[in-house]
């Protein structure tokens, strides 16, 4: 799967380059980061792309040694659903 880190995102781009999934997670100080946003286009829905996205996000962060606050809703979701990544990398 075509998926692009930059800039505090993650983006998953169809073979012309349009978006079809995202999450993003702006900086809140140089430690912290708040996972604000996930979206995956009708196309991609059910295929586990939102799960993909959110295990990308934990590495880059764990990776970089930051932390996250959660404020999407699926972002929420998945820490449940996760723990031990929630324990590595939620503030």
């Amino acid at each position: 799967m075509p998926f692009v880190t930059s800039n505090n995102k993650i983006e998953y781009l169809s073979e012309d380059g349009k978006m079809l999934a995202e999450i993003t997670f702006p900086a809140i100080d140089e430690n912290t980061v708040n996972i604000n946003h996930t979206f995956v286009d009708e196309v991609l829905r059910g295929q586990g792309v939102a799960g993909r996205l959110m295990e990308l996000t934990a590495e880059e962060l764990e990776k970089t040694g930051r932390k996250a606050v959660a404020t999407c809703s699926y972002a929420k979701k998945w820490f449940e659903k996760y723990p031990e990544k929630a324990e590595k990398i939620k503030r």
